[in-house]
């Protein structure tokens, strides 16, 4: 099933004679051999030719978000704690998120008014970005431009500048109201105010969410351009917003998030190189949502985080090895609050990100291969390889645990049959032939949900068990 291109629905243009209409641009590709084919034409296409940050083929930091540590509730020196003591874990940058602006201790008030509460703070927001930045970190923030609260000073002065039909009372999801973005001046107007928040953080980086589908569609304008023009118009105003972030901000990180994903899409990659995938941060389900992304979109523009658990959203316990094999499976970063955590699992990141840091470029520019199906099969396995065949990185998570289990294999792909590979943390050796016919044995388990990694060397020279198999 195909979603592409103008949809019929609520779609008509008048174009006046001499004018012309550009249609969105689609992209196609064809494999004769499988999917893991098509993803890696559309993986290059994406991350080559329409990636165009500067972040598009350098290292992104990882970083630390504080919305599932503090939620509404934070301060600026709670906030600058968090950042203390990621900073001495290794992470690289910290993500202000939702709550820092207007009138925003819940989701009733506030969007739509870009001005830093400084009462909440407790100091300017610059001042909480110059600490963070003293301590060696990056600092980003969070923003949500095309949505506006009912209560809000920007909707009290503009309710026109609202999607709402007249005479009919709107659908409030998550107590938010559509912007035009179809009409400039509401462009300008978020823009100017975001503009000056940036300006004066010098931020690193954005989150830039929508978390809420498009109801509604009427507006203001209808006199004077077709009301059938109206949603495209709106995705050609948020063009035009991301652009102006470009051009005013060009080492700007920008990551799209729309409710989890829902503008995952080759269009918003052009100004955002990577996306968070959902807002489900449960690593077992993780599996499956990266893995259904994979086919499409690259390792490189998936947002990934390692979370606290109880998950937030499913309950669910996995280990913090579990929830870091996973999470790195797309660009690495973390979702809680370390002053939680115990000393053994702020060794456990250090740890992680010392392997990430290790892998990174295999992870992001590697060939990526499906190992199973996680909505089938007892494991989530994956695997991404060098250009050169020569290295390798194996991630594997066990989704359930029986009694008197079988060994369970994991057949890899894309190796040279006839090189020997040396995995480094067993020392063991094995014939890239044996590992994509056999495949190699995962550790007998022993709870639910264990997550392994297993990476490959090529032995360049001929060794021990090379001679022994050409002998054989």
């Amino acid at each position: 099933r195909l979603v592409m291109g103008l949809s019929d629905e609520m779609f008509s243009w008048k174009l006046e004679p001499g004018e012309t209409f550009d249609t969105p641009e689609t992209a196609f590709s064809y494999s004769a051999n499988g999917f893991s084919t098509l993803s890696w034409n559309l993986h290059r296409l994406i991350r080559s030719h329409i990636c165009r940050s500067a972040y598009r083929d350098t290292k992104r930091p990882v970083l630390i978000n504080n919305w599932e540590a503090t939620y509404f509730d934070f301060t600026g020196e709670k906030i600058i704690e968090i950042a203390k003591q990621a900073a001495e874990l290794g992470v690289e940058m910290l993500v202000l998120d939702d709550g820092w602006f207007g009138k925003r201790d819940d989701d009733l008030a506030g969007l739509g008014d870009w001005t830093v509460n400084e009462k909440k703070l407790g100091m300017p927001l610059g001042k909480v970005a110059e600490k963070i930045r003293g301590l060696g970190m990056k600092f980003g923030i969070w923003i949500e431009p095309e949505m506006v609260c009912e209560d809000s000073d920007l909707y009290r002065e503009h309710p026109d500048w609202a999607f709402t039909i007249p005479g009919r009372k709107p659908v409030r999801a998550r107590y938010q109201l559509v912007l035009d973005y179809s009409r400039k001046e509401v462009v300008d107007g978020i823009f100017a105010q975001i503009a000056k928040v940036l300006d004066d953080t010098k931020a690193d980086y954005v989150k830039m969410d929508m978390n809420r589908h498009l109801t509604d569609i009427w507006s203001k304008t209808a006199a004077e351009q077709n009301q059938g023009a109206i949603l495209h118009r709106y995705v050609l105003g948020v063009y035009d917003f991301l652009e102006r972030l470009h051009e005013r901000y060009p080492d700007l990180l920008i990551e799209g998030c729309s409710g989890g994903g829902g503008r995952f899409d080759a269009g918003m990659l052009y100004y955002s190189p990577q996306i968070w995938c959902s807002d489900n941060t449960d690593a077992i389900n993780r599996t499956r949502i990266q893995y259904g992304t994979s086919f499409f979109y690259p390792v490189s523009a998936m947002g990934a985080h390692v979370s606290a658990v109880p998950n937030h959203q499913t309950g669910r316990v996995t280990s913090f090895h579990t929830r870091g094999v996973t999470a790195m499976a797309g660009t690495f970063g973390y979702e809680l609050n370390p002053a939680l955590l115990s000393d053994e699992e702020k060794q456990q990141i250090r740890e992680q990100i010392k392997t990430y840091k290790k892998y990174e470029t295999l992870i992001n520019e590697g060939t990526y291969w499906r190992l199973s199906d996680p909505f089938m099969d007892e494991i989530a396995a994956w695997m991404t390889v060098s250009e050169e065949q020569d290295h390798a990185l194996v991630s594997a998570v066990r989704l359930r645990a029986e009694a008197n289990q079988a060994v369970v294999y994991v057949r890899l792909r894309g190796l040279k049959p006839d090189a020997v590979y040396l995995e480094e943390q067993s020392g063991r050796q094995y014939s890239g032939a044996a590992l994509m016919h056999a495949g190699i044995p995962l550790p007998p388990f022993t709870r639910e949900y264990e997550a392994y990694q297993f990476a490959f060397t090529e032995l360049k020279e001929a060794g021990t068990l090379y001679e022994k198999v050409q002998k054989w």
